[in-house]
């Protein structure tokens, strides 16, 4: 007897395999560096067109990528540039709306 549950899930547990997109354009090796440097260059428009919440959804789309394979301590850094983009994000909210007021 098969366990359809198994199966469901295999097929669900790789999606992030076959996304394509060509909305960001990191450099080569960004996701190597340190974290302030990641966060500051993912927020940049030259990177993110879109804005800096897009460059958040490249970074956390790596670290799911990455899943296992990454280290520790480069989970970390990762983790760490998220939380400097998302104050980044944060402040770029706030100046926005005490621009429109």
């Amino acid at each position: 007897m098969k366990n359809t549950k198994r199966s469901k899930a295999g097929n669900k547990k790789r999606w992030v395999a076959g996304v394509t997109t060509d909305s960001t354009h990191p450099q080569a090796g960004l996701f190597t560096k340190s974290a302030s440097v990641i966060a500051r260059d993912l927020a940049s428009k030259r990177v993110s067109p879109k804005g800096p919440a897009s460059g958040m959804r490249m970074l956390t789309y790596f670290i799911n990528r990455g899943g296992r394979n990454l280290s520790a301590t480069r989970r970390a850094e990762l983790e760490r540039a998220k939380t400097l983009l998302s104050k980044k994000i944060q402040a770029d909210k706030k100046s926005s709306t005490h621009k429109a007021a």
